[in-house]
């Protein structure tokens, strides 16, 4: 094994990479340790999943360009959002092509980290600066590309190869679309009254805020975001409360009784739930010391009960949803996000690609992080014709991994449920649940609920 090149290993729950070379020091694999040689119940540093919802990744050699590509408004690849999947994107055309002029444009910073992380920030006391992994102006000069960065995309034109910028119109050869999914808000809510955790910046303004003093703090939603923020800010010794539409968590995921397990452990955690809520407005009022916090009116229950809440801080944590407007105005076609080739990426444009959260597969979004890599390989394969195979050009979509970060009580979900399916019990105990739902005889979704420590269930 030593004359062996040490191999990459992909999270398929929170794509997280463990490389052979690094190992994982902070649980105990020293550098050099092989993914065979790591115990079964050594569990992903990130979210928690054990080693068999890791996947062998082709590892790849970092890229650098040798010298930097003067930029000119020379017709090339443009990359639109700077996030996971633009990034992604970027470094897979690198591994193929280095000369190959390539624009990014991103609404942000584009500082690169990795998204997951900001729901269990900070209760381990990270800052924005820790989470960065590299600026983006590092990377674009790695890379050799020309970096856009707070800057938007105002229009594209397809049949012209034009796309419209706050900083003027680009030409494209291929274009690439990985803007992401935004917050969902309610109507009840503006920028004044409340936080959205989508980004970075979003995460460090908030964090700055609470930073000081403990506080109250509401989040609305209690979805995987919700839940998993929820317990991070608990943790970190603020008081914290879960308005939910819901009777109790992840209701569009979980079984009830795996739903109420749940709540039991975040209540433990001095979480206080307020399911079966609607918020009817969300104002501002003046505190005796003279400053503003925000008041929810909400009506609970079936009775519909009218109770006034104040807080320190409010938290939205109500889904994302994907900008439709650049696509409707270039005539892509759209369906809970941008359409797809289920195996190319491509859109109904021939040199449109899209990829990461703004896409749909077969009218389902695609939201999870481990398909990006695998997405921004086959896009880069197939815009540059790379003489390879006819499976490796193509991509194909796995039910995803789904894994909730809250240490108290960690779900994994392995499939997508099937709302109309019954659920099976096979294991129910104190420590463990296990249930697992099946159409037409075979498992398409199974999931468990293992108290840390515990052993799971095969």
């Amino acid at each position: 094994m030593s004359e062996t090149a040490y191999r990459q290993y992909i999270c398929r729950a929170c794509g997280l990479i463990y490389d052979e070379a690094e190992g994982d020091p902070d649980s105990g694999l020293a550098p050099g340790t092989r993914f065979e040689d790591i115990p079964n119940d050594w569990e992903c540093p990130l979210c928690g999943v054990t080693k068999s919802d890791f996947e062998l990744l082709e590892k790849r050699k970092p890229v650098a360009v040798d010298a930097p590509t003067n930029f000119t408004r020379a017709t090339g690849i443009v990359v639109v959002g700077g996030g996971l999947a633009g990034w992604a994107t970027v470094e897979a055309i690198r591994e193929l092509d280095t000369q190959i002029p390539i624009t990014l444009v991103s609404g942000c910073s584009g500082d690169r980290y990795h998204k997951p992380e900001l729901s269990i920030a900070l209760s381990r006391g990270l800052t924005a600066k820790k989470l960065i992994r590299e600026s983006a102006n590092q990377a674009a000069a790695r890379l050799g590309i020309h970096l856009l960065n707070n800057t938007f995309a105002t229009g594209l034109t397809p049949a012209t190869h034009q796309l419209r910028t706050t900083r003027g119109t680009l030409n494209y050869t291929h274009l690439i679309l990985a803007q992401g999914a935004r917050p969902q808000v309610p109507v009840q809510f503006n920028n004044n009254t409340c936080w959205c955790i989508n980004d970075l910046r979003g995460w460090n303004a908030l964090a700055q805020q609470l930073q000081f003093a403990k506080q109250h703090v509401a989040i609305i939603g209690a979805g995987m975001i919700g839940c998993e923020i929820a317990e991070d800010i608990a943790s970190a010794g603020h008081k914290v409360t879960l308005i939910n539409r819901d009777a109790f968590p992840l209701a569009h995921l979980l079984p009830q009784k795996a739903g109420m397990r749940l709540l039991e452990s975040l209540t433990r955690q001095g979480i206080q739930h307020v399911g079966e809520a609607t918020i009817q407005s969300c104002t501002t009022t003046l505190t005796t010391h003279g400053n503003k916090k925000p008041m929810l009116v909400i009506s609970e229950g079936i009775e519909n009960q009218s109770n006034q809440l104040q807080f320190d801080q409010i938290i939205v944590a109500t889904g994302l949803r994907t900008e439709n407007r650049l696509a409707q105005q270039a005539g892509l076609e759209f369906n809970n996000g941008i359409v797809v080739h289920p195996e190319t990426l491509r859109t109904n444009h021939e040199s449109i690609y899209a990829l990461g959260d703004c896409i749909s597969i077969n009218g389902e979004p695609c939201r999870f992080i481990e398909p990006i890599i695998h997405q921004a390989r086959t896009i880069a394969h197939n815009l540059l014709e790379n003489d390879l195979s006819e499976n490796e050009q193509l991509y194909q979509h796995q039910p995803p991994v789904v894994r909730l970060k809250t240490k108290s009580l960690p779900v994994e979900l392995h499939g997508l449920p099937n709302p109309n399916q019954p659920w099976n019990t096979l294991v129910d105990t104190h420590d463990e649940l296990v249930m697992e739902q099946r159409t037409n005889g075979e498992v398409n979704a199974q999931l468990k609920l293992v108290k840390p420590g515990q052993s799971k269930a095969a």
